[in-house]
């Protein structure tokens, strides 16, 4: 789990119950449905309308990844990769057909297949070259959709600020609906700045990060592999591998 995220989510709360409280307002007092309903039915509406469905669905898939990141171990990456190219000048690249079955990353997995196979360095950069581009794409556009919906939800949210003074407005003559329409105006405005600035910015920004983390692993891979396939020593291998890491 990523304590980090955890803790910043929290955080966040308790930051704007804490301070609504110590200013003496009520917990009640932020909880508001229809400017819930107006803020977030208005983003999402928003955000589905601008995204394709592909991207739509591997944001709620790597929604995920925020408290629960996919785990990227370079150095032990680097290690896998300085390994494999001491089976295959031991073996030959033959050798490594069983590394390929093993292996439970299907990039990895798809590269060491590549060598097995005997293909050229050229088609092994080419091949794997546009598998890393695609996948670091769709999780970027993935990113993008929470992106989008942090750039919306504080204009959503002054749309509900003002629907509220309509409704005070229109309700003048009556001073009992004057409180529930100056709610909604100012609630909907804290829930489209919060959300905003408070969690989808950050979640797309953590998602993106995430995402170019993994394409700079599978770099590494890459970058390992074709070393391996040009018959590179293992040590000269693990240096330049080692410029990967943090």
């Amino acid at each position: 789990m990523d304590v980090l995220s955890l803790i910043g989510i929290i955080l966040a709360f308790v930051a704007i119950i804490g301070g609504n409280f110590l200013e003496g307002g009520h917990l009640s007092a932020l909880l508001n449905g229809p400017a819930a309903l107006i803020v977030i039915g208005g983003t999402l509406a928003a955000a589905l309308i601008q995204s394709p469905m592909s991207a739509f669905k591997r944001a709620l898939h790597n929604v995920r990844w925020i408290l629960f990141p996919p785990r990227i171990d370079m150095a032990g990456g680097i290690d896998r990769v300085v390994n494999w190219s001491l089976v295959s000048r031991k073996e030959g690249l033959l050798g490594l057909e069983a590394s390929a079955e093993a292996e439970p990353d299907d990039y990895a997995r798809k590269g060491l297949q590549l060598l097995v196979d005997g293909a050229e360095p050229a088609a092994i950069r080419s091949i794997l070259e546009v598998d890393l581009y695609n996948r670091e794409t769709r999780d970027l556009h993935a990113a993008k959709v929470f992106e989008s919906m942090g750039g919306y939800a504080p204009t959503i949210g002054i749309i509900g600020a003002v629907m509220g003074l309509i409704h005070v407005m229109g309700n003048l003559a009556d001073p009992s609906q004057l409180g529930n329409g100056i709610a909604v105006a100012f609630v909907a405005t804290i829930y489209g700045v919060a959300s905003a600035n408070l969690l989808l910015l950050p979640v797309a920004h953590k998602l993106k990060a995430l995402a170019q983390r993994q394409a700079a692993y599978r770099e590494m891979l890459l970058e390992g592999l074709l070393s391996i396939a040009e018959g590179e020593n293992p040590r000269s291998i693990e240096t330049k591998l080692q410029g990967y890491l943090d």
